[in-house]
């Protein structure tokens, strides 16, 4: 309703006015620290409000609708803050190493992305290019779906990404509802001009692509033993990243 849209929109609001206790502050400064992840006295105060956007995410309007339609208590989510290095992609990709639209574990399914994933991760509109193809040599990748996303996402320093624990709840499908945030604004790129994109009009690119994606997924799924879902990119270096890989669920 429009009045618990309020409420929601309020209780995100007084979350952001929160500060933080200095230990605290010393422990994230500490823990950044050591995983060469510097931030400077000057730069805490983004660090600490992007923090404070990824929390307040738990109470968006998408994450309570769906928490309320599968009955979860929301003191059962938790809410985790997991900061990386941002990788200045010109592809963002995600795979699924079993094929979730067949149940199909011989072959996977991928999505791929102009600029960073967090279009592909959130709430964006519009279609990614996909493809699915066999774990085994020759891949065959069959393209599925072309790209229709209007903007991509461009940027650098530290990204704040929501690790809640509703990825692994069973029964409760948790991903892309809650927010990650950049300590530096994105640079956002509106519209994408597809005719000039070499995702769409260069087959030979687009194989290379499609071929070294697999490569990944294949190896990443071995290498755990059961399948994963596998997020990545590939920089404007042509140096590919895999950034995270959890149980496929």
């Amino acid at each position: 309703s429009a009045e618990t849209s309020v409420l929601l929109q309020r209780l995100q609001e007084v979350l952001l006015t929160l500060t933080a206790p200095e230990a605290l502050v010393v422990q994230v400064r500490e823990a950044l620290a050591t995983a060469s992840l510097n931030v400077s006295e000057a730069d805490w105060a983004k660090a600490w409000r992007a923090i404070k956007r990824v929390w307040a995410s738990k109470w968006n309007d998408r994450a309570f609708s769906s928490r309320i339609k599968f009955k979860m208590p929301h003191f059962a989510l938790l809410m985790a803050v997991l900061v990386q290095q941002v990788v200045d992609a010109e592809y963002a990709f995600v795979i699924h190493t079993t094929d979730p639209m067949t149940g199909n574990a011989s072959h996977l399914y991928a999505e791929v992305v102009c600029g960073m994933g967090e279009t592909l991760v959130g709430n964006y509109p519009g279609r990614a290019f996909s493809f699915r193809a066999s774990k085994t040599k020759p891949y065959n990748p069959t393209v599925l779906s072309y790209p229709s996303k209007a903007t991509a996402l461009y940027g650098a320093g530290l990204i704040f990404r929501s690790d809640s624990n509703g990825e692994d709840l069973e029964g409760y499908a948790g991903a892309g509802l809650y927010d990650s945030h950049l300590m530096e604004e994105a640079r956002e790129k509106t519209p994408i001009e597809y005719a000039d994109e070499r995702l769409v009009w260069d087959t030979a690119f687009q194989q290379h692509l499609m071929d070294k994606i697999t490569d990944l997924g294949v190896a990443i799924e071995r290498a755990w033993g059961m399948a994963q879902d596998i997020e990545g990119c590939l920089d404007r270096a042509g140096k590919w990243f895999v950034v995270q890989t959890r149980p496929q669920v």
